[in-house]
């Protein structure tokens, strides 16, 4: 399970919502508690804007591994949101002066490929971001990196629950060997709770955190990344369980009339 603790979410948000180096840190240190195994963050500029700013990242990333055990990798996001020039952000990576431990990218953006050579010359891992709704995947199915990457983020943009579903198992099947890569899938907002159970169900590795979701299953608002966490592994597992019972079924001779 991978957390993802603020995203491009702000103030607007609610004070949930960590923003600055050290509040990014304590509310990783406990989504980690809650069993996270796995960091991911978007460090922010003073005015809660993302940015791939080396100062910024670097304060950032020294928080973070102040507080978190040495086990456990933080990564990043490189989000055109963030550094809408191609160019330029290719600047901002190679400028980095403290690395993550990975990095998303986001194949459908200008300049992603290289952006992800830059990233995996230096080291950096990358996670390859294949949004629902646009080319990604099939530039990803083309791109010679494909299996040099850390691992797919198979990243569902819908919002409303049933189509989310549909849409996650349409970008699955569009994604096919992912070049043999591990496959980390997840939803947002409205769709964030339905996909982690796919995930579960499908036994893929899933994310969850104040980035993707402010709210619990139960539909309360979330104190916390870790409160998420807590409630994201019960989901995936109780998801996870329910599905090997229906295989099990179906290799018994057994109908299965549910998803």
């Amino acid at each position: 399970m991978q957390v993802c603790v603020n995203g491009a979410r702000g103030p607007a948000d609610g004070t949930a919502v960590p923003l600055s180096p050290g509040a990014l840190a304590g509310s990783a240190a406990g989504a980690v508690a809650a069993g996270a195994a796995d960091v991911h963050v978007h460090p922010k500029a003073p005015c809660g804007r993302d940015t791939l700013s080396p100062r910024v990242l670097a304060a950032t990333l020294a928080a973070l591994r102040a507080r978190l055990p040495a086990s456990v990798r933080v990564g990043v996001t490189t989000g055109a949101w963030a550094e809408p020039d191609p160019a330029a952000r290719l600047r901002r990576v190679r400028a980095w002066t403290v690395l993550p431990d990975h990095a998303s990218v986001n194949w459908h953006e200008p300049g992603a490929e290289e952006i992800a050579a830059a990233l995996l010359e230096r080291g950096v891992g990358v996670e390859a971001g294949l949004w629902s709704g646009t080319d990604g995947a099939a530039r990803f199915a083309r791109s010679p990196l494909g299996p040099r990457v850390l691992r797919v983020l198979a990243e569902v943009t819908e919002t409303d629950p049933a189509a989310a579903v549909r849409s996650a198992r349409g970008l699955l099947s569009a994604l096919g060997a992912a070049h043999g890569r591990p496959v980390l899938l997840h939803g947002e907002d409205a769709g964030a709770w339905p996909v982690l159970r796919l995930a579960g169900r499908l036994g893929l590795r899933t994310r969850v955190g104040l980035e993707d979701t402010l709210f619990l299953p139960d539909g309360r608002r979330a104190a916390s990344n870790a409160e998420l966490v807590g409630a994201g592994l019960t989901e995936w597992r109780t998801a996870r369980e329910g599905g090997g019972r229906r295989r099990g079924m179906r290799c018994e001779g057994g109908s299965d009339g549910g998803e």
